[in-house]
């Protein structure tokens, strides 16, 4: 049902996309922390959507098809928006294509194994992999206006290169699982 406490926090996380992205273009800091809160809670909405959705017994097929397009769609603009700004840029950019490109592939492979009904659920290491994007993204979204104490660029980078590897090695392992149904006929 579209109006169940689950299903309505992931709805926020695509609602917050539109708002978020103008936040960009915007200069100074307050834009910037405006825009990490905002990117903050869509990336609580997505842990507590499916935490509320099991423990209130709400798992809805409607709330399995959008949690993972509401996933990617934030993670794909904020991605786009910080290299579009600059934010990401040189080798850097090379970890945030990584998640893009796994996300798109694990896409496509949950697809094609719905349609022969072939669950794949998320492994433990994909939810770390999300904690730590979430994390990297929340720092180079701050950036260059975080604490002068702080390298908040430089966390948001490592964090980044880190979710890639995680990406990486959780994107083979979804592949592999995949080709051994693929490769059946």
């Amino acid at each position: 049902m579209l109006t169940s406490l689950p299903n309505l926090l992931t709805l926020l996380r695509i609602v917050i996309i539109p708002i978020l992205v103008p936040l960009f273009y915007l200069d100074g800091a307050y834009p910037r922390w405006l825009a990490c809160g905002l990117f903050g809670l869509a990336a609580i909405t997505d842990y507590f959507d499916g935490y509320l959705a099991r423990h209130l017994n709400e798992v809805s097929p409607l709330g399995r098809f959008l949690d993972p397009i509401a996933d990617k769609l934030l993670v794909a603009a904020v991605i786009l928006m910080l290299v579009g700004m600059d934010s990401i840029q040189g080798v850097v950019i090379l970890p945030a294509l990584v998640i893009l490109c796994r996300e798109i592939l694990v896409s496509g492979l949950r697809e094609y194994l719905a349609e022969i009904r072939v669950p794949m659920p998320v492994s433990s290491l994909a939810k770390w992999k999300t904690v730590i994007q979430m994390f990297a993204l929340g720092f180079l979204i701050v950036g260059d206006t975080g604490p002068a104490v702080l390298p908040v660029q430089t966390i948001g980078e490592v964090g980044l290169w880190i979710a890639a590897l995680l990406t990486f090695i959780t994107g083979y392992d979804y592949l592999r699982r995949g080709l051994k149904h693929m490769m059946a006929d």
